[in-house]
């Protein structure tokens, strides 16, 4: 157990989200276990799976041999677009597989094709309404594609999970995320980064950190929900460790024009 408080956002409905999650893209099998088994040791109260991943039934099991009481872990996955006719059979599938009546939070990991847009996003406000899920979102659209659904149906996703990186920083684009009320998350937060960079480099000398955590940091200094992914037990501790040190403004600037 950790005594961190690790910082939330809200996305309404009574729903609050861990701003730092673990991620699990390409962990299948005993390394997505035992990865997951050590994130929750280490103090991660977020973590993020989707179907696609193949290690749901993993993922579940280091939930349940945490120790932890189900509520105290916030759990994300993500429904494939080619899966948009099998909404129900898929949460049903995953539910199954992560040892759980509910989920936390369900994305559509990508646009699906034609005109299933708004269709299955209507299907995932029922699913939510049915309290399968606690919230629901979408990852990888535009900000078009978020209106459409808003348009059609009075309710904005919670969350936009996008690749996110300083290299990525993008001003207008988060804000258009909060006009909308809709929180953004990041993945691959440190690909594409420069961590020799001359910046990051002052910067985490300055706090005794590594280049990595002053990324991380950056990304809770602007907002952004970060879900940073390993499999190295040590990788993993220090993606975590980033409550000892906070940027200053002018940190926060020169990082955004990386």
């Amino acid at each position: 157990m950790t005594a961190i408080e690790i910082p939330v956002l809200d996305l309404g409905g009574g729903v609050t989200i861990p701003m730092v999650g673990f991620g699990t893209w390409q962990m299948q099998g005993q390394v997505a276990h035992e990865a997951t088994r050590h994130a929750l040791q280490v103090g991660y109260r977020h973590i993020d799976t989707a179907t696609m991943y193949r290690n749901e039934d993993q993922v579940g099991r280091a939930i349940a041999d945490s120790g932890l009481d189900r509520s105290e872990v916030f759990v994300t996955t993500k429904l494939p677009p080619g899966n948009a006719g099998r909404v129900r059979a898929t949460i049903d599938d995953s539910l199954k597989a992560l040892r759980t009546d509910y989920v936390d939070l369900w994305l559509v990991h990508w646009p699906p094709r034609g005109r299933n847009l708004v269709p299955l996003w209507r299907d995932f406000l029922a699913i939510r309404d049915e309290g399968l899920t606690r919230a629901v979102g979408v990852s990888n659209y535009s900000v078009g594609q978020i209106d459409e659904l808003i348009e059609a149906t009075g309710e904005q996703p919670a969350v936009n999970q996008i690749p996110w990186s300083p290299a990525r920083y993008d001003q207008a684009l988060l804000a258009a995320h909060a006009e909308r009320g809709v929180a953004v998350e990041g993945y691959s937060p440190l690909k594409g980064t420069r961590l020799r960079d001359r910046t990051l480099a002052e910067i985490a000398a300055k706090y005794g950190v590594t280049p990595a955590q002053v990324v991380l940091r950056w990304h809770l200094e602007i907002g952004v929900i970060v879900i940073p992914k390993s499999s190295h037990p040590e990788r993993i501790e220090e993606n975590f460790d980033l409550f000892s040190f906070s940027l200053t403004p002018e940190e926060v600037a020169r990082i955004n024009h990386l």
